[in-house]
């Protein structure tokens, strides 16, 4: 006889009754959206293995070397592969990168010199890329030191992007246009494909010399389509969110014209060295195969967001992405509106982890953050996204990022946890 799993949620993992009574309801109204989300899931699994036979991968790409790396056959093959899935030039491919800011920060600072204007038109970016830019701190080479002027723009009220304003701001003047599509700390939907080409195409058209960035974490194989298919010139992302599946180690990617490429290989390791460079440890296998499951891996990440959305929304919280909209990252946004819940929610998902359940998560100062942080993963990579987490900043409206799980099971079981968690304390008070 098959044990329904829900008596095991109930008596294993402490989840309120009234939570399990709901969720076959909920995924019975989630049926054509996780169809839709398998649809985008084999595409890109097709698209995926099609680049690793047209460039003909081999097992003797796991081989790796050692010193300078020259010659590494294995790191070239994975940059070239990532090239061919995200129809681009030149990749950057290397576990030496230590996360996405790492990555972003090589492009800025390879392709941004004194005088130079860079327009962020999706508001501003991490927090991370505060003292790189200047917004905070003095870092006596920051852009704002070392005469780059920076801009941002703005969402509109209603989280659209202002074409407007970026209309009256770009001109000849400007170096790079950059795009954050995944969401940040910020209560708005992620930036999907179609607006990223549509920012492309105005910008563009004001100065065709510009050059388009996007930071990519959180966003890959969200849709059939990635940045550099409409027109954007580089952009980079972590190997520790979505391409690595839950199995890199560590590292990060940059893709997009060959020319960029080459510029910011000079600040991964040393004008005229490049890419010619770097040893990957022993990691071409795992990031090869990382890739490899990545759209699987996504598209139950992605559905455990939806199911977390549609959970919370009828219990009436308000929630970005809502079930149903269009996503572009990995990412759901639950609005919680006090801290003890924001706190209980974290340690819910905490609860479900297979790593470190029984740590209770507290707010600290983490490092290149404005507000204190408090974050629950409980994950075999350290900072690995793509695996079941939730964090964010402890102000208000207190409001909780909720992203990842390997499986769609576990995923759920983030979620559910969460909002038990959020019960006690009503029972409590």
């Amino acid at each position: 006889m098959i044990q329904d799993y829900k008596n095991f949620l109930l008596d294993s993992f402490n989840i309120h009754i009234d939570i399990i009574n709901k969720i076959d309801s909920i995924e019975d109204k989630l049926k054509d959206i996780y169809k839709t989300i398998d649809n985008i899931k084999g595409y890109n699994q097709y698209k995926v293995l099609k680049a690793m036979q047209d460039l003909n991968l081999s097992d003797q790409h796991f081989n790796w070397t050692t010193g300078y790396g020259y010659n590494d056959i294995g790191r070239d093959k994975l940059e070239e592969v990532y090239a061919k899935i995200f129809n681009a030039e030149d990749a950057i491919v290397r576990p030496t990168i230590a996360n996405g800011t790492h990555a972003l920060t090589l492009c800025l600072r390879g392709l941004l010199n004194p005088g130079d204007e860079m327009i962020s038109v999706t508001g501003k970016p991490y927090d991370t890329l505060n003292e790189l830019i200047g917004i905070s701190g003095n870092y006596e080479k920051s852009f704002k030191n070392n005469n780059i002027t920076y801009k941002q723009i703005d969402f509109l009220d209603n989280g659209e992007i202002d074409f407007k304003s970026i209309e009256e701001q770009v001109s000849n003047k400007t170096k790079l246009v950059y795009i954050q599509r995944s969401t940040g700390y910020s209560f708005r939907k992620a930036v999907d494909i179609i607006t990223i080409e549509k920012i492309v195409q105005l910008v563009k058209e004001i100065n065709p010399n510009l050059i388009c960035m996007v930071d990519n974490c959180y966003g890959e194989f969200l849709e059939t389509k990635e940045p550099t298919d409409v027109g954007v010139d580089i952009l980079a992302g972590s190997l520790i969110k979505n391409p690595g599946a839950g199995l890199v180690l560590s590292g990060g990617y940059i893709v997009g014209r060959a020319d960029l490429i080459e510029k910011v290989s000079y600040e991964l390791t040393s004008p005229g060295v490049g890419k010619e460079s770097g040893v990957t440890f022993g990691q071409s296998r795992i990031m090869f195969q990382g890739l490899f499951l990545a759209p699987y891996i996504v598209s139950q990440s992605i559905k455990g967001a939806v199911f977390c959305a549609k959970l919370f929304e009828e219990e009436g919280y308000e929630v970005i992405p809502r079930y149903s909209d269009k996503r572009s990252d990995i990412i759901q946004a639950v609005k919680l509106g006090k801290e003890e819940k924001l706190l209980a929610f974290c340690e819910g998902v905490q609860e479900a982890a297979p790593v470190d359940s029984f740590v209770t998560p507290i707010p600290w100062a983490m490092p290149g953050y404005d507000d204190p942080v408090i974050m629950a993963a409980g994950a075999f990579v350290q900072g690995s996204s793509i695996e079941l987490s939730a964090d964010g900043p402890v102000r208000p409206p207190y409001i909780a990022y909720f992203q990842g799980g390997l499986t769609y099971e576990h995923s759920k079981l983030g979620a559910l946890k969460a909002l038990s968690k959020i019960k006690e304390l009503k029972q409590n008070n």
